[in-house]
Formats: structure tokens, C-alpha cells, sequence
């Protein structure tokens, strides 16, 4: 099972909200819109083999509370970025990972930040301990905040552990219930976040941990400056983790200024897609873009198919052509509401629709198991987001299927992202 997966809900339990998830980014496919893939900085980086072998879980001396939920999801041992990062949190270093998408990041933050939860004085069931918010954990979109708040909830089924999301698209109330009773992680969006603080609804000042998940993607669209605004009012000796595919040098000066002597990690090739995934290119007109398509879905198609298109219209436009060729598919997009986007995730999860259709906002928050195929309907605009599409698929060490439509106008940004990512597309 993928450590990075959704969990099944405990039982009796409900969301108290949810984040301000923003469209993926436009652009054209002319070549002067690509953007090449950035360096990873010089910095004392610990480089882990994406080969690293596993350590069991139960080796690590986990409290049996948080055992039991590992063995619950089927957790037998760490995977590369889990076996890096865990001990260092564990020891209260602040950290920033870099690593290929699909590793197993949420496990990473999640089973430290847990564990220093369980073991700290006094504990819980201590008349003495206080009801306050101990973590944050900050996501870019409502789809990655609700798969990790799932996973969360999967982990902490044995524990006494509350967690409570917060994002936008739904009313505020439950939300500022969950904030003023203090549970002890909050996973939330910036935009609906700073909503609460605004309304001073929340009470951070004595957070201890703050895990800022996909911080290019959050700094990509545009929820940056809510971000420093946020660390800002959170306590300077809280502990830091960030986790992010890229390192742009807006990242690197706020590590600088905010972060306490950070661990650097990365695992495995920086930028790179994983090892897992077949790459193909499809040359095809543009006109003729969405009948290759039908016929993959119809005829070729082994499993869930995931379609990346670069807009809102355009998704709504492609899910709308498949569903006249008689195949059921679901649009996914920032302007549907929250509740046509939690349907159209559940939908392509439980198999209702075997093709989505998203923009880049599914990209790093979208974790279902067993995707087989990703198709990007267009050339993405830079290697990043080559690679954050793909990750959708050949996960956790699972074979995947990445098919990218190349049409003539479009074949020399194509090359660029090949070169840029060191591969060759058969």
C-alpha cells in the first residue's frame, strides 16, 4: 500500500472543512512559454539512493499505539525519503527534502510528528495536558489537504491523536469549532487559513511543528506571501519541515531566515520522474487530439486513465467530447465546487468513471492507487510539471503508463522537456 495513499475514514468521524485550491497554471505551447527545469542549489545536501533498502517500522521503536496503525495500512518498512527523514525529525532538526514525486513523503512528516505527539509529557489522558494546536501543516490545493488529513486519520486510528482539516469551499463554522476546541493537527490551506486568522478563530502560538508540503506548487500559485505571513505568527523555536520537488531561490531565503539550521535531503535524481514509468510520445494534429483519445479510453486503456489538459475550458471540454463517445469521464478544475470536485475524486477512485480529466491542480494532490495510465492531452510547460504529472502513475514502486500528445507546433518543446529530464520516449 502507498504510505502517500488515502486512508479509509475512521469510523464515525467527520471533516470539519477544507483549502483555497487555485486552477492550475494556463500558458501556451508556443516554445517561448517553456520553462526549464531549475538546478538544485548548492547546498550540504544528505543524497539518498532511490534504491535505499527499506528499515522495518517496527525496528524503529515507535510508540505500539502508532505500530498498530502502520500495520493496520499495511506499512512493513520505509521507503527512501521515510528512512532519511524520520530519524532527523525525530531528533528535532528541521529538514528540507527534495524528492521524485510519489515517494512517500506524507509518511515522512506524519510518523515523526506523531510519534513526539504520543511520547510528550505530560500525555495524554493527563488532567494536566492541554487542548492546543501542536502541528500545521500547510498544503497547496483542497485535494492534497484532504488526502493528507485521510491518511492522518488511517494512522492515528489507534491513538487519541485529533486532526481536523481546514480549506475553502465549504462553510467556515465547522472549521473555527475544530480550531477553538485545539486539535492537535491542523492540515489546511494558506488562503483559508489566513481567512481564520483574520478572524482571529485560531490560536497558533504555541504550535511546536509546521510541515509545509509541495512549497514550489504553493509559491507557484501565488500563496506565498500567505505563507510567510503564517510562519510569522507561529512560534521561532516550532520545528520546520518542507518538503518540495524544486528549491526556487524564494524557497532557499526563507529556509535562510525562518528555518533553524536545516538538514538538507534528496532522494534519488533531482527532478526526475520515477524509474517505474513508461514513457511514450504520441505525434498527433491537435484537431485530432480527443479521438485518440476515445479510442486509447475505448481500446488500449488497462486501467483508471488520468488526462492532464493545460485549462479549466479545456478539461471541461475534453471530459464533455468523452462522455458524447459514450465513456464515462469527470472534469476536475478550481471552478467546480468543492463538492462536484470531492465527487469527481471519488468517482474516478472508486472506478464510477474510469477517465479524469484535471488541470495542474491534480498534479501533487491527487494520490489514488493503481493509475495506470497518465495521458498529458497537451506538452506540459516545463520539465517540473512533466514530472509532477506523471507521478500520478508508477507509484510506489508500480508499474505506470505516461503518454504525451505531441502535435507538429508543439514537437520542439517536447524536445526540451526530454533533454531537460534526461530521457527518451519511445
Amino acid at each position: 500500500m502507498n504510505p502517500n495513499s488515502a486512508s479509509p475514514r475512521r469510523p464515525g468521524r467527520r471533516r470539519s472543512g477544507g483549502g483555497g485550491g487555485r486552477g492550475g497554471r494556463h500558458g501556451s505551447s508556443s516554445p517561448s512559454s517553456f520553462r526549464p527545469a531549475a538546478p538544485l542549489p548548492d547546498l550540504p545536501w544528505i543524497i539518498i539512493d532511490a534504491d535505499a533498502p527499506p528499515t522495518p517500522f517496527d525496528e524503529l521503536g515507535f510508540d505500539p499505539r502508532l505500530e498498530a496503525g502502520f500495520r493496520s495500512l499495511g506499512f512493513e518498512g520505509t521507503r527512501p525519503v521515510q528512512g532519511a527523514v524520520i530519524p532527523l525529525a525525530l531528533d528535532g532538526d528541521d529538514v528540507i527534502a527534495c524528492a521524485e514525486t510519489g515517494t512517500g513523503k506524507t509518511l515522512a512528516f506524519a510518523a515523526p510528528i506523531l510519534e513526539l505527539l504520543l511520547t510528550e509529557q505530560p500525555g495524554y489522558g493527563d488532567a494536566a495536558r492541554e487542548a492546543f494546536t501542536r502541528a500545521l501543516i500547510l498544503a497547496p490545493t483542497r485535494e492534497l489537504a484532504v488526502q493528507i488529513e485521510d491518511s492522518l486519520v488511517g494512522l492515528t486510528y489507534h491513538t487519541p491523536v485529533t486532526t481536523a482539516p481546514v480549506f475553502g469551499g465549504v462553510e467556515m463554522g465547522p472549521q473555527e469549532r475544530a480550531l477553538q476546541a485545539g486539535v492537535d493537527i491542523i492540515v489546511a490551506t494558506p488562503g483559508r487559513l489566513m481567512d481564520h486568522m483574520r478572524h482571529s478563530t485560531t490560536d497558533l502560538v504555541r504550535v511546536q511543528f509546521l510541515v509545509l508540503d509541495e512549497a514550489d506548487r504553493m509559491m507557484d500559485m501565488g500563496f506565498w506571501p500567505d505563507v510567510q505571513k503564517i510562519m510569522s505568527a507561529l512560534p521561532p523555536d516550532r520545528q520546520t519541515l518542507l518538503f518540495s520537488a524544486t528549491l526556487p531561490g524564494e524557497i532557499q531565503r526563507m529556509a535562510k531566515e525562518m528555518l533553524r539550521s536545516p538538514k538538507y535531503v534528496q532522494v534519488g535524481k533531482q527532478g526526475g520522474a520515477a524509474r517505474t514509468i513508461d514513457h511514450q510520445m504520441v505525434q498527433v494534429e491537435s484537431t485530432a487530439k480527443i479521438d485518440w483519445l476515445a479510442n486509447f479510453a475505448k481500446r488500449d486503456a488497462d486501467g483508471p486513465v488520468l488526462v492532464f489538459v493545460r485549462t479549466k475550458i479545456g478539461a471541461d471540454r475534453v471530459a464533455r467530447h468523452l462522455v458524447a463517445k459514450s465513456i464515462k469521464a469527470a472534469a476536475l478544475h478550481a471552478d467546480r465546487s468543492q463538492q462536484e470536485r470531492l465527487s469527481a475524486v471519488e468517482g474516478f477512485r472508486s472506478g464510477k468513471h474510469p477517465v479524469l480529466v484535471a488541470t495542474d491542480i491534480a498534479a501533487r494532490g491527487l494520490d489514488i492507487e493503481g493509475i495506470a495510465h497518465v495521458i498529458n492531452f497537451e506538452v506540459p510547460d516545463s520539465p517540473d510539471t512533466y514530472v509532477h504529472r506523471v507521478g500520478r502513475t508508477g507509484r510506489s514502486g508500480a508499474s505506470g503508463h505516461a503518454v504525451t500528445l505531441v502535435s507538429p507546433n508543439e514537437q520542439r518543446n517536447w524536445s526540451a522537456v526530454e533533454a531537460a529530464i534526461g530521457f527518451r520516449a519511445r
